[in-house]
């Protein structure tokens, strides 16, 4: 008999539009009062929409002393600053702010500081470094930081690294930016915590102690106004050279996302508030401008909820799901290993719980270096923890940041040289050597997902490519089912019940796309790569697998396979090869780091939710 779902079917909430991610991505930017006096520079305060200053900038012509504060509705002049200036750096609030650097009217860069107490500015202790066109953040007059910019004073300028942090009383040199550079955007309330962005699209993230480079922005600028914290931030216009943009994007803490234009187009804006309530005043078009745009966000909207289904009722008329399509995924820049590395594997189920363990590190040293250095991601930074007992590399890896196994590879003098069988057990805290390969090889496809679960197939014996396949239960290693096609240096995921390995080097010296599939008992042949390769890495599961890069010369291909065939998907940034290591149980959390050319660089892919029309009947 049927049952009531088959006579009824299900509900389907009915929506009027599609549904979205976060909140910021709903915003939309609408005219607000004008400045009474147009204006573009860099230097802003760290207000908010209904309550934010500007002072100093470039007028048509000449530099202003000029000082005006927005109520929500209208700019009122209030007490000038002493020294007239343009990009000039700027922090702190309507009733507490602070004005370092600049370039004055006769274009020399200037040195000294002003601070706001609310009613008048008074000169403080200058900067150590005279510069203009830098980053300026920071929560008062007691709190700024101060990055970047130009130390010279003509063309060709001299891009200044140099961070300074301001404690009310003296500027004190702090750890340099990775990438000299001005005419950026920045972002941030407090010197503990910033975002400096462009040009052209580089992104650098403060925490206080150093500078790390997060992912770069969509589109490349410089002079782009900025507004909010280092996790929720706008990068607002700019110049694409040329012309003037219109574009903002949005930062989540980890990528750059397009969301609504401005009104109009603009370079050197002053940029104020929140991501979800912000202002851009003034700037410059084809000449200074006086328009005031407010950017709001509005708190009510349609949130994204993986996997719902739903019927949008506007002019599209389709039912829709939201889903996270790796093929619509990209990759992004994350946090670098402490050392440059190939030949290194790795470990863990997400971006923010990885593991890095041996590989090749960087000469000096013998002709091939070898490492038992092991590390821990958390999704944004590395950390050294205990080492292997044994020092190796081209080894294979797998399981999760506090539950791996690390097994055979190869090592080279003061070491006794030659492939290894031995294998070691991280508890997530130290490596312990358990039961060896039954045969020792170097280059495997490792496959497992945790200390107890691991799969070693094929790899290179020292005198002759292996077919042999064994599988880990805890405690020791036993032979199974040999794979179809002898190969070595493929890329592999998956557990001892269900995996699968790609691609990999044939003997002697040719070039595999074959898949085969592992379903705990015997191997089959599945859908071939794209494109042939070996000495790449990837991530997943046997049925959602995500595989980069490797084939000399090195490429930045990447692929997605889906259970039954593989499709070209975003380049990684950096093209890699030479057993670098990888990790992510799933294909969305996908991360690889190391690389041949001994890189030190760690890529992060992602696959935003999206909203896909599907047919039903």
């Amino acid at each position: 008999m049927a049952n009531y779902k088959d006579i009824k079917g299900v509900h389907v909430q009915s929506l009027s539009s599609d549904p979205i991610a976060s909140q910021v991505l709903n915003g939309a930017w609408a005219s607000g009062g004008g400045l009474n006096t147009a204006r573009n520079t860099k230097g802003t305060t760290a207000g908010t929409q209904s309550a934010t200053g500007v002072f100093g900038g470039q007028t048509a012509p000449g530099f202003t002393t000029n000082h005006e504060q927005y109520n929500g509705s209208a700019w009122s002049e209030t007490t000038d600053i002493n020294t007239a200036r343009y990009s000039n750096g700027g922090a702190g609030t309507t009733t507490s702010a602070l004005m370092p650097m600049g370039v004055n009217p006769g274009t020399t860069r200037v040195n000294n500081n002003e601070s706001w107490n609310g009613s008048s500015w008074t000169e403080v202790s200058d900067v150590n470094s005279p510069r203009r066109g830098g980053g300026g953040v920071g929560a008062s007059n007691t709190n700024a930081l101060m990055f970047g910019g130009a130390e010279n004073d003509s063309p060709p300028t001299t891009q200044s690294a140099k961070t300074e942090k301001w404690n009310g009383s003296s500027w004190t040199e702090v750890s340099d930016l990775n990438t000299a550079r001005s005419t950026s955007g920045s972002a941030g309330v407090t010197n503990t915590a910033a975002l400096f962005f462009g040009p052209p699209g580089k992104t650098e993230k403060w925490d206080g102690t150093s500078w790390t480079e997060v992912a770069e922005l969509n589109t490349e600028r410089q002079y782009s106004g900025g507004a909010g914290t280092s996790t929720a931030a706008l990068a607002i216009g700019g110049d694409v050279d040329p012309p003037v943009t219109a574009k903002t994007e949005s930062w989540n803490g980890s990528t750059w996302t397009e969301v609504s234009d401005l009104g109009t187009a603009r370079r050197q804006s002053f940029g104020s508030g929140t991501s979800i309530s912000a202002l851009a005043s003034g700037g410059y078009t084809s000449t200074q401008v006086a328009n005031t745009e407010e950017w709001t966000a509005p708190a009510d909207f349609a949130q994204m909820n993986l996997g719902q289904v739903y019927f949008n009722s506007s002019s599209t008329n389709a039912f829709k799901v939201t889903q996270a399509k790796v093929t619509g995924g990209s990759w992004s820049s994350g946090g670098n290993l402490p050392q440059a590395l190939y030949e290194n594997n790795g470990a863990g189920t997400t971006q923010s719980a990885s593991l890095n363990f041996g590989g090749q590190g960087n000469p000096p040293g013998p002709a091939h270096p070898f490492t038992a250095d092991t590390q821990t991601y958390n999704g944004s930074a590395w950390s050294e923890v205990n080492n292997l007992t044994t020092g190796r590399r081209m080894l294979g890896g797998s399981g999760t940041q506090t539950s791996a196994l690390a097994y055979g590879g190869y090592t080279t003098p003061p070491s006794a040289p030659g492939t290894k069988a031995v294998t070691e057990k991280w508890n997530g805290t130290s490596w312990t050597e358990v039961a060896d390969l039954t045969t020792k090889r170097r280059d495997v496809a490792g496959i497992g997902v945790s200390d107890s679960n691991a799969l070693c197939a094929q790899g290179h014996e020292g005198t002759a490519v292996s077919t042999k396949v064994e599988s880990w239960n805890g405690t020791s290693w036993t032979e199974k089912s040999e794979a179809n096609t002898t190969r070595y240096r493929g890329s592999s995921t998956g557990s001892n019940t269900a995996g699968i390995i790609a691609g990999g080097e044939t003997p002697p010296g040719g070039v595999s796309a074959l898949a085969e599939s592992w379903d705990g008992t015997s191997w089959t042949e599945v859908g071939d790569l794209n494109t042939g390769r070996f000495v790449f890495a990837g991530g997943g599961t046997s049925t959602d697998f995500l595989a980069a890069g490797g084939t000399p010369p090195a490429t930045a291909k990447a692929e997605y396979y889906d259970g039954s065939t593989w499709t070209e998907i975003a380049d990684l940034a950096n093209a890699r090869y030479i057993n670098f290591g990888s990790s992510g149980h799933t294909a969305a959390q996908t991360m690889v780091f190391g690389g041949e050319g001994r890189t030190n660089s760690t890529e992060e892919f992602s696959a935003p939710a999206a909203n896909y029309t599907i047919t039903v009947g």
